[in-house]
């Protein structure tokens, strides 16, 4: 079986992360990387990510043992030649192209499809979040969006406790590291409060998860808030939970035991921990979700809480998921027509 020929567009920690799980992956080959970071600055950036990965710089290539993979410093999609490297996906991990007429032009430059490794400003194909709704993807889908590393957290552990526990109501706090669309000093932007400094504050921000959520999530629709902070730190997220249960018997234990079972069922999605972490501690973590046990809780008969973390690894890696998910379909395909 051929391997699926990769183009990923944006070479930020999270497209490094796509190329360091997709060389060592058979599955993948990268063929074409566009961001308009120097080549050399680029490799370096990827080395200091993984000290132990071999991958060397020879001109515009970068090279392992897998193969090289062609440098391109192209700032657009309008600009890229996908066509060149008759690839058969492009991942789209800039975070600044997100709407139909961003990502209309990588079909149009010979991308068959494409996978957004963010959210969408708008409805597209389809929003596949990993272990959640994969069986709803189409092989016609060209263009996707994979969610983001909150947004299939929250799915996950939302359709975890609903599958076993009918809910009134649930509200969700996002505590995430800042990004790299945040400034390290205060400027003047289009919002007042992302307009502060991300190295220094804790930031209330809006989340477009709660919209996502409940659209893969039926269970919850309009039965969940959901708000984000951004704090100083920058690596390692977290998930506050608070659930309101139709029933009061739900015990502290019974909570976890779901989670734990999970593990046992889905052990690259879902981790749990009864150590008394902290951020940093989640960092290079590859599941989507790990259940900090020792944060659950209850409050009277039928509330009840739950700390979850995640990050950006673990996000990564169902980006690629995601992309199996089609390939296996055109796989299946040329079975049948065979």
């Amino acid at each position: 079986m051929q391997p699926i020929r990769l183009g990923i567009m944006g070479f930020g920690r999270v497209g490094r992360q796509l190329y360091q799980l997709a060389i060592q992956d058979k599955r993948f080959e990268v063929v074409a990387i566009s961001d308009i970071g120097s080549a050399g600055i680029l490799h370096n950036l990827l080395n200091k990510m993984d000290h132990d990965l071999d991958v060397k710089l020879e001109k515009n290539y970068l090279v392992s043992e897998r193969g090289r993979t062609r440098l391109m410093s192209v700032d657009k999609p309008t600009e890229t030649p996908w066509d060149v490297f008759d690839v058969d996906v492009v991942i789209e991990a800039t975070g600044r192209f997100s709407s139909l007429a961003d990502l209309t032009p990588h079909l149009d430059n010979g991308a068959p499809r494409v996978v957004l490794s963010a959210l969408p400003k708008e409805e597209i194909d389809r929003v596949i979040l990993y272990g959640v709704n994969e069986a709803d993807a189409h092989y016609e889908d060209q263009i996707i969006s994979a969610g983001s590393a909150s947004t299939t957290a929250t799915a996950l552990i939302l359709k975890i406790i609903t599958e076993a526990f009918p809910i009134e109501q649930a509200t969700m706090t996002s505590v995430h590291a800042y990004t790299s669309d945040q400034s390290l000093q205060d400027y003047a932007g289009p919002d007042y409060r992302r307009s502060r400094s991300g190295a220094e504050n804790i930031i209330p921000n809006v989340t477009p998860a709660l919209h996502w959520v409940q659209q893969v999530c039926p269970k919850v629709q309009g039965k969940l808030s959901a708000y984000a902070l951004n704090v100083p730190v920058q690596v390692g997220s977290m998930l506050d939970l608070t659930i309101a249960f139709s029933e009061p018997d739900i015990t502290i234990d019974s909570l976890n035991q779901l989670f734990i079972s999970a593990e046992k069922d889905r052990p690259a999605l879902f981790k749990t921990t009864a150590d008394p972490i902290v951020s940093s501690d989640v960092k290079g973590i590859p599941q989507s979700l790990l259940i900090d046990l020792l944060g659950t809780m209850k409050a009277g008969n039928r509330m009840m809480k739950m700390l979850a973390w995640h990050e950006t690894l673990g996000h990564s890696k169902r980006i690629l998921d995601v992309v199996g998910v089609y390939a296996d379909m055109g796989n299946d395909r040329k079975k049948e027509a065979s």
